[in-house]
C-alpha cells in the first residue's frame, strides 16, 4: 500500500486456466476492501489452444481497459504429474503477464497454498472453504451458481491486498525487469 493510506487502489486478481479461467477485481480505500467485479472467461468453446492463448490476452486487456487496476495478481501454476496440462497452463498464464505488462502494470504471483492461508488461515483449504470465506469478508452475494474459478481469483486478489500488494517475492513492472530475473523461463 501507498504511503498515502486513503489512496485508493485496484487490484484485478486472476485465476488462469485453459477451459475456464477466473478473474476478480477488488478496491481498497483506507485499508477497507470492496469488491468490483468477479467472473470467468469461458474458453472451452474455442478450438485450439492458439485461440484460447489469444481470448485470454483480448479478455485480460479489456478486464483492465475497464477497470484500470493498479496491479496483477496471479496464481502461478501448481506442479502436477501431467506434463501437457502444465504447459498449457503455463502458456496462459503466461499471456495474462502479457496483457498486464503490455499496460505496465505490476504484476505479483502467489502460490496456491499461500492464497489459501492468506484468505482463510488454512493452506490446505479447499475452493470451496475459500469461497465461503470469499463470501463472508467480501460480503458476496448469496448465489449457489458462483464458479470455483472466480473466487480462486478473488482469492488472490485478496491474498495480495494482505501480502501488502506487491511486495512479494516474484512481482514484475516490466517485460525487461521479468526477463532479468526469469532469463531461463525464455528461450
Amino acid at each position: 500500500m501507498s504511503a498515502d493510506a486513503s489512496s485508493e487502489k485496484i487490484i484485478l486478481g486472476l485465476d488462469p486456466g485453459t477451459s475456464v479461467m477466473g478473474y476478480g477485481l477488488i478496491k481498497v480505500k483506507k485499508q477497507k476492501v470492496n469488491l468490483l467485479q468477479f467472473g470467468v472467461i469461458h474458453l472451452s468453446k474455442y478450438s485450439g489452444h492458439e485461440l484460447k492463448l489469444k481470448k485470454i490476452f483480448e479478455r485480460v486487456l479489456s478486464l483492465i481497459d475497464d477497470y484500470h487496476p493498479d496491479e496483477v495478481a496471479l496464481e502461478a501454476p501448481f506442479f502436477g504429474k501431467n506434463v501437457q496440462s502444465m504447459l498449457k497452463l503455463g502458456r496462459a498464464q503466461g499471456v495474462a503477464m502479457a496483457a498486464a505488462l503490455s499496460r505496465e502494470i505490476p504484476i505479483t504471483e502467489y502460490a496456491p497454498k499461500k492464497v489459501k492461508q492468506s484468505v482463510t488461515g488454512n493452506g490446505n483449504a479447499s475452493k470451496e472453504q475459500v469461497a465461503a470465506m470469499l463470501k463472508n469478508l467480501l460480503k458476496m452475494p448469496s448465489q449457489e451458481n458462483i464458479m470455483l474459478d472466480a473466487t480462486d481469483a478473488l482469492g488472490v486478489a485478496l491474498c495480495h491486498f494482505y501480502q501488502g500488494g506487491g511486495k512479494a517475492k516474484a512481482s514484475y513492472k516490466s517485460w525487461n525487469a521479468f526477463l532479468s530475473e526469469n532469463p531461463k523461463r525464455v528461450k
